[in-house]
């Protein structure tokens, strides 16, 4: 029996309130638990004296109470000052009991742990976590780094702690249970420890791992976390291009007959640039398959994407489709109307335009001229993809500063032209660098043209 796949309510401490917060940050089986890894670390391996303490450091101190006062003034607070024959500090509490004054009476010896900061009578602590120490020789420091884990309300990190513990005990008893997907040689290669002690280390680093080195990233347990996680987006992003490519879409067939598109270029007020000519022949090569073409076409304004965007549909034009051009904002559809009109006054295309604040008859003649197929462009904005918007024969759709629109948004449209395995093309374009970046990295469905 694999126990990590078991409710984290079967771990002992755990009882139902605690499951259902557990379960509000996403921690349902006890495997969950194991991989919800600490957000920083507190270092309580060494005790600080008080007269070395400065502004912004957060440290474990002792010390002795030598007086608690209750300020009356403004917001109620509890202060205690404490000292440790090397200086003194002040411990402020604005939520404190009446049983907790009489716990801190002067002379008693205590241990805190908190960030220290200037106050008004020099340095303090606010909130600390504290504890009586009731043998002066007890031991009051940690031997390893203490983690701090992302909470919920009404959860607190000594009770996520022990539940970590526990679910760290199974995997040490039975390192079976967690399986190492990454071959050894790879492990071996990297210098990665095994997924076992990895999820050991970051949850209860031992001596020999700083803080430091903990948050430059630089230990090899997290590296080796970090590259799984990286492989495993990689592969499934890889999955679903894969799963594109069984996909259907029309193909623009490639005419003997190039009178109309020279008719096309021979009617615009400039040539196309070498960049847009380049990326011109890139889409007429995909647009030739029969798998749906997903490429960004990426420049500063002014570049000419628009003309490129502009040839595309044109060629699905001559195939007998139609073109969906969205653009996120009113200002920027009537733009490409505009443009497109212009372009495609000679080509007996009827150009129509939609947006929200399109209403009665003439929204309904759109609707109409969509469905039966008169209109071949269709410009505008978040109402394309809304509820009423069919087309006849979507063949490519275009989508400008693609970013803007979500991916909810972007499937709606896609899905207006969906006919069984069959998917329209789709060309987004975008003047700013960071969606071409994203592309790289996170949108592998993607092909990439700068212009």
């Amino acid at each position: 029996m694999n126990y990590l796949n078991q409710s984290v309510g079967k771990l002992t401490g755990i009882g139902a309130q605690t499951v259902n917060r557990l379960e509000k940050l996403g921690i349902r089986v006890i495997q969950d638990l194991i991989f919800h890894l600490p957000l920083r670390y507190e270092d309580r391996t060494r005790i600080y004296p008080i007269g070395s303490l400065m502004a912004g450091m957060t440290a474990l101190i002792c010390g002795r109470v030598e007086f608690i006062d209750i300020l009356p003034r403004g917001r109620k607070s509890l202060i205690c000052r404490i000292s440790d024959g090397t200086g003194f500090i002040s411990l402020k509490f604005f939520h404190f009991s009446a049983n907790q004054h009489n716990i801190l009476k002067p002379g008693t010896l205590i241990s805190c742990f908190a960030e220290v900061r200037y106050g008004f009578a020099g340095l303090e602590m606010v909130h600390p976590d504290y504890q009586v120490i009731a043998n002066p020789e007890a031991h009051v420091t940690e031997t390893r780094l203490t983690p701090v884990y992302p909470l919920t309300e009404g959860l607190s990190q000594t009770t996520l702690r022990k539940a970590v513990k526990h679910a760290l005990s199974l995997c040490n008893n039975e390192p079976q249970l967690l399986v190492d997907w990454i071959p050894e040689a790879i492990l071996k290669k990297y210098h990665y420890p095994s997924l076992a002690e990895a999820v050991q280390t970051l949850h209860a680093p031992d001596e020999s791992v700083s803080i430091e080195a903990l948050q430059k990233g630089s230990v090899p347990a997290l590296k080796r976390l970090a590259f799984e996680e990286l492989l495993a987006h990689h592969l499934s992003l890889r999955l679903t291009r894969n799963k594109t490519k069984s996909w259907q879409a029309p193909v623009f067939a490639d005419s003997s007959d190039k009178t109309i598109t020279e008719q096309f270029l021979g009617s615009l007020p400039f040539k196309l640039t070498g960049a847009q000519q380049r990326v011109i022949t890139e889409i007429e090569a995909d647009c030739r398959l029969q798998h749906p073409m997903m490429r960004l076409v990426q420049g500063d304004v002014g570049s000419g994407k628009t003309i490129v965007s502009a040839y595309a549909a044109l060629l699905a034009l001559t195939a007998g489709y139609q073109v969906a051009v969205m653009a996120p904002t009113e200002l920027l559809a009537e733009q490409h109307k505009r443009n497109f009109s212009a372009w495609f006054a000679g080509f007996q295309t009827k150009v129509v335009y939609l947006t929200g604040q399109l209403k009665g008859n003439a929204r309904k003649e759109v609707l109409e001229s969509l469905a039966d197929g008169s209109a071949g462009i269709i410009i505008g904005t978040h109402a394309l993809f809304q509820e009423g918007v069919n087309f006849h024969r979507l063949g490519l759709i275009i989508i400008d500063e693609q970013h803007r629109f979500g991916v909810h948004q972007r499937m709606a449209l896609r899905e207006k032209g969906q006919q069984g395995d069959t998917r329209p093309h789709q060309l987004v374009m975008t003047a700013t660098p960071i969606p071409r970046t994203l592309a790289m990295l996170q949108y592998s469905d993607l092909d990439i043209n700068p212009l």
